[in-house]
C-alpha cells in the first residue's frame, strides 16, 4: 500500500471492545487509529448499563476461582462452543481488569448484582463490576461528541441515574423522592453546562465506562474519526494490510503495518441478516441498540475475504415496546421493559392469554422463551404485559411512567388502545387486545392464587434472588407476586427486542478471525458483537456483553503487540 497513511493498528468501531484495545495497542507502543462510522464515539457500550461480568477478579478478598467459574458456565452453555476460547476469556478477563484498572480508570464490583442463574452451581453475586461516575466536561470539546444515553437512563429524559439511584426510584425504594431531588439540584445547579446543553454532565453507567476509557484515549493522544465508515479489507498476499473507508462519500485506504481490529458491533439493524440468520427474525425497529448503527458492515467485510461465522442464531434478547417520541408523536421510541416484566400486580401472556416464562428471570431468558414460544404456538413476538390499577402507581411499563408522574389524564389520546390499553374489566382488556377473555382471566386467578401462598408452582417466579431484586419489599409474602385485581386493568405489548447480537466472526483464543478451515486470517481480530460469543447462546450475567469485549479487544491488542515485537526482531536480526 505504497504511498498510503499508515498505522500500526487500525480499531474499526468506538465502542469498549474498540477503546480497549486501541489503548492497549497504544500502551505496548504501537500507533493507533480508530475508526467510527457515526458522527458520535463510545458505540452501544456509551448507551448501555456499562456493567463488565468479570469472574475470578480477586478485587476483593473472595473465594472465586477460575475453576468455580467456569463450572458455573459449564452448567449452563446449552450449544457447543470453543473451549479454549471460553477459557481465555475466564483467565484473560481479571487481566484484562487490572490493565484497566492501572489507567486509572475507577472499576470496583458490585456485590448486589446476582449472576443470572443463581441457583446453578458456584453462583455469585459479585462478578458483576461496574464504574464510577464520571464527570463529563473533563472530555473538553469531545464532551458533546460522546453519544448520549436513552431516556430509559435518566428521569424525565433530563437527569442521569446510576444503578443505585435507578434501584431506589424504580422500586419507589424508602427516600426515593430525596434520591430524586438531589439528582434534580445537582443538575440545574450546573449552571455552566445548562449554558452550553440540555445534556446532564455527571456520565453514569455505559456513558460513565466510556467516559473514563476516552479520557485516557484522549490524552494519550490517540486519533479517533468520527464519520469514517468501513467498506472493504485490503489483503496483500493472503495478510489484512488495511481497510478501505470512506468519509462523507471520500473514498480512501489507511494501511495497518500489524494489525486490524474490527470492533463494531453487530448485525441486529440489518433486516436482510436477521432474517437469514435468526429462527424468528423479529424487526430492527424492536432493537434498543443505538438506532441504525449496527449493520454488520465489518461482519460482511470479515465474511467477503473468507472469514468463517458462528453463533449467528441469537441476539442478547431484551423485551422492549415502543411509544411515540416526546413532541414528535410522528416518530416513535423503543424502551426497554426487562425489569418491569417482572414487578409484582401483572402477569406476561401470549396471544392465547397462556404464560409462558417466569417474567422475572434475566431479559435474555426472557426473550429466549418469547423465541420458544413463538415456535411452538405462533402466538408470541409480540406478547402482553397485563397489570392492574396498583401495578400502574407504583411502576413503570416501558416508556409509561407510574401515575405519579404520568397520571391517565397526562397520556396523549393518541397513546390509548395502540400503545397503551385500558379497560374496567379483565373482559372488556381482552376484547381489546383480541385474547380469549376466559383464558386471560384463569391465567389472572392463577396469579392471584400464587400472590397468596407466595408461590409460583408453574414457572417459580421471585424464588431466586436474582427474580427479588426488582420485586417490591413491601409485598409479601412474595415481593414478585401480587394479586391483580384492581381496575381498570391495563395491557402493554411486548416485542422480541436485543441489545445487540450474539454472533458474528469466528475467532480464536487470541481474537484472530478464523477461515472456513479453522485457520488464522494474519492480522484480522475481532472483538465485541463484532466476533461469535464465547458463551455461545448463554448470557451469564450483568456485564456478559460488555466483559467479553473489553477482554477480547486487550487480548487482540496484547497479541498484536507481541506478533509485532517479533516482526522486528527479525527485521534487526536481517539486517
Amino acid at each position: 500500500m505504497s504511498g498510503a497513511e499508515t498505522f500500526d493498528v487500525i480499531v474499526v468501531g468506538s465502542g469498549a471492545a474498540g477503546a480497549t484495545a486501541a489503548l492497549r495497542a497504544h500502551e505496548a507502543g504501537l500507533s493507533v487509529l480508530i475508526v467510527e462510522k457515526a458522527h458520535k464515539y463510545g458505540g452501544t457500550s456509551a448507551a448501555s448499563g456499562g456493567v463488565i461480568w468479570v469472574p475470578n477478579h480477586q478485587f476483593t478478598s473472595n473465594d472465586d476461582s477460575r475453576e468455580k467459574a467456569l463450572a458455573y458456565l459449564d452448567a449452563l452453555i446449552r450449544k457447543p462452543v470453543n473451549r479454549e476460547r471460553l477459557e481465555a476469556y475466564v483467565d484473560q478477563a481479571p487481566e484484562m481488569l487490572r490493565f484497566v484498572k492501572s489507567l486509572g480508570v475507577p472499576v470496583a464490583p458490585a456485590p448486589y448484582y446476582p449472576d443470572y442463574f443463581p441457583d446453578a452451581p458456584n453462583a455469585r453475586v459479585d462478578r458483576s463490576i461496574l464504574c464510577d461516575t464520571f464527570d463529563g466536561r473533563e472530555l473538553g470539546d469531545k464532551f458533546v461528541l460522546m453519544r448520549e444515553q436513552y431516556a430509559r437512563f435518566k428521569i424525565l429524559n433530563r437527569y442521569a441515574m446510576d444503578v443505585l439511584q435507578f434501584f431506589s426510584i424504580s422500586t419507589r425504594a424508602p427516600g426515593w423522592i430525596r434520591t430524586f431531588l438531589k439528582m434534580a439540584w445537582t443538575y440545574w445547579s450546573d449552571v455552566s453546562t445548562r449554558m452550553l446543553t440540555r445534556r446532564d454532565r455527571r456520565f453514569t453507567q455505559g456513558a460513565a465506562l466510556m467516559g473514563h476509557l476516552y479520557k485516557r484515549v484522549f490524552d494519550r493522544g490517540i486519533e479517533l474519526r468520527l464519520e469514517t465508515k468501513l467498506d472493504e479489507l485490503v489483503v496483500s498476499d493472503g495478510k489484512v494490510t488495511g481497510v478501505k473507508l470512506s468519509h462523507f462519500g471520500r473514498r480512501y485506504e489507511i494501511g495497518a503495518r500489524h494489525g486490524v481490529v474490527l470492533a463494531a458491533g453487530g448485525f441486529e439493524w440489518n433486516q436482510e441478516l436477521r432474517d437469514r440468520f435468526f429462527p424468528v427474525p423479529g424487526l430492527t425497529r424492536h432493537s434498543s441498540t443505538p438506532e441504525d448503527a449496527n449493520r454488520g458492515e465489518a461482519l460482511i467485510a470479515g465474511m467477503k475475504i473468507g472469514a468463517s461465522t458462528e453463533h449467528t442464531e441469537a441476539g442478547w434478547w431484551i423485551p422492549t415496546m415502543h411509544i411515540p417520541m416526546e413532541s414528535r408523536s410522528n416518530f416513535e421510541d423503543i424502551v426497554q421493559a426487562a425489569f418491569d416484566i417482572g414487578r409484582p400486580h401483572s402477569v406476561c401472556v401470549n396471544r392465547n392469554g397462556v404464560r409462558f416464562v417466569n417474567e422475572a428471570c434475566s431479559y435474555d431468558e426472557f426473550g429466549a422463551a418469547m423465541v420458544e414460544d413463538q415456535l411452538r404456538t405462533g402466538a408470541n413476538t409480540p406478547c402482553w404485559l397485563v397489570f392492574d390499577a396498583t401495578f400502574r402507581q407504583k411502576f413503570t411499563a416501558g416508556g409509561i411512567m407510574p401515575t405519579i408522574l404520568m397520571p391517565d389524564r397526562r397520556i396523549p389520546p393518541d397513546w390509548w388502545d395502540h400503545y397503551i390499553f385500558r379497560a374496567d374489566t379483565l373482559d372488556a382488556l381482552a376484547a381489546k387486545i383480541h385474547l380469549p377473555a376466559a383464558t386471560l382471566k384463569q391465567t389472572v386467578d392463577t396469579m392471584n392464587q400464587y400472590a397468596v401462598s407466595g408461590v409460583d408452582t408453574q414457572f417459580r417466579r421471585g424464588a431466586s434472588p436474582y427474580d427479588q431484586m426488582f420485586g417490591d419489599a413491601n409485598v409479601k409474602p412474595n415481593p414478585c407476586l401480587g394479586p391483580i385485581d384492581t381496575a381498570p386493568f391495563y395491557a402493554v405489548p411486548i416485542n422480541l427486542g436485543d441489545l445487540g447480537t450474539k454472533g458474528g466472526l469466528r475467532c480464536d483464543a487470541l481474537a484472530r478471525v478464523l477461515d472456513g478451515n479453522d485457520q488464522p486470517i494474519p492480522n484480522l481480530y475481532a472483538a465485541g458483537n463484532n466476533a461469535g460469543s464465547p458463551f455461545g447462546n448463554l448470557y451469564p450475567g450483568a456485564g456478559g456483553t460488555i466483559g467479553p469485549a473489553m477482554t477480547f479487544g486487550y487480548v487482540a491488542a496484547s497479541h498484536i503487540a507481541t506478533q509485532a515485537q517479533g516482526d522486528a526482531g527479525t527485521q534487526r536480526a536481517a539486517a
